[in-house]
């Protein structure tokens, strides 16, 4: 390797909160190809983990003692997972970009204790990662992007406009993973022009839902969505709430779309079969994202002005859902979009945002800002993250 050249491992555990993605990269500064993908692994959270995790996420009330523990617990397991991957692979990292566990996300500023603020925390100790794996952790990449005024999210369209831009095709790069969120790149756009946001819930009030009524994780594969009929009314009421009407940018977490979001969605379908309640929940997914991008395209639409769109990439755990696949399709023909998976272009669409954050660390690693001011809301570019050593 060039002395430029890095194995980057990229770290990512989503608010779905199901467990940690590592992906290895392979950087290169003197390529026309900006990386290579050499290996993926997923690695499930121990039920406990999971639940401490979820029950921390956007909590009124939390233990200190609990909460100290669980961001030394996450280190170790972060490290476990890396060293996992690199002995799988036969690699080893060079550097590693760990996007954390996010507990708590507020891009919007509030104010607090007398002042107005935005906040954003994402746990998972960078110094044991480092000591660990021994090898130099880039971390906590969102606050330095609040810090420039910006809401802190979503940070992939740095990786989306590097690898799906094209000058004769208008794309929109569409993740669906516990939150969904959208990068709108116009054919020939300098990056200035991207677009970004959060669509709303991807994964995360489907995963809820079954969680409840199936005692499921997750549906796999859509089954249970497909056998269900969707209750219309419910997502056009579920629609009309002030998330989905407000404009970009926009960022969305467990805050807008957990516990209480689900405990509203389930009392609106109270009586119903418990597979049409998740058929639901799926169409919301789908709808919410086909709204954004009508909003995104429409003639009087200024950020759009009236800009074309060919294609939706398509990544993330909820490519996976078929039946979540097929209503987002079916919402999309009318807008004349063609969908395609991050696959076709060489990306897993699993390992996309593991990919992201060793990019982004690569980027943090040479001082370069990797944030989208267009995306984010900031008022300039910043280098994104804290470095901790071994």
């Amino acid at each position: 390797m060039t002395k430029k050249d890095m194995i980057v491992a990229g770290v990512m555990s989503g608010t779905s909160a199901d467990g940690i993605n590592v992906a290895l990269v392979r950087i290169s500064g003197h390529s026309n190809t900006p990386f290579q993908l050499l290996g993926h692994a997923e690695y499930s959270y121990p039920k406990r983990v999971r639940a401490a995790v979820l029950a921390a996420m956007n909590a009124s009330r939390a233990s200190v003692a609990d909460l100290a523990r669980l961001n030394f617990l996450l280190g170790e397991l972060y490290s476990d997972a890396v060293l996992a991957t690199e002995r799988q692979f036969r690699l080893k990292a060079d550097l590693v970009g760990c996007h954390g566990q996010t507990l708590y996300h507020q891009g919007e500023p509030r104010r607090f204790l007398g002042r107005k603020l935005a906040a954003t925390w994402q746990t998972g100790e960078a110094a044991i990662i480092a000591a660990r794996v021994g090898a130099p952790v880039v971390s906590d990449f969102r606050p330095a992007d609040v810090a420039a005024g910006g809401k802190g999210a979503p940070l992939v369209p740095f990786l989306d406009y590097m690898l799906f831009r094209d000058s004769q095709v208008g794309r929109i790069v569409q993740n669906i993973g516990g939150i969904a969120n959208l990068t709108a790149i116009p054919a020939g756009a300098a990056a200035h022009n991207v677009i970004a946001f959060d669509t709303g819930p991807g994964n995360m009030v489907i995963d809820a839902v079954t969680e409840n009524l199936f005692g499921k994780a997750f549906d796999r594969g859509g089954r249970i969505a497909a056998s269900g009929k969707v209750l219309d009314k419910v997502v056009h009421a579920m629609l009309r709430r002030d998330f989905f009407r407000k404009a970009p940018p926009k960022t969305a977490g467990r805050e807008e779309f957990g516990r209480e979001f689900v405990r509203d969605f389930l009392r609106s379908c109270r009586r119903c079969r418990r597979q049409d309640v998740v058929a639901t929940a799926t169409a919301l997914t789908a709808r919410s994202i086909a709204d954004a991008v009508r909003r995104l395209t429409a003639p009087n639409s200024r950020p759009a002005r009236q800009l074309t769109f060919h294609e939706m990439i398509l990544s993330g755990g909820g490519a996976k859902n078929s039946a979540l696949v097929a209503m987002l399709t079916s919402e999309l023909a009318p807008l004349g979009l063609r969908l395609r998976f991050s696959d076709e272009f060489g990306l897993p669409s699993a390992a996309k945002e593991a990919v992201a954050f060793a990019v982004l660390a690569y980027e943090t690693w040479h001082r370069r800002a990797s944030n989208v001011p267009s995306a984010t809301g900031a008022k300039r570019a910043a280098v994104l993250g804290k470095i901790s050593y071994p």
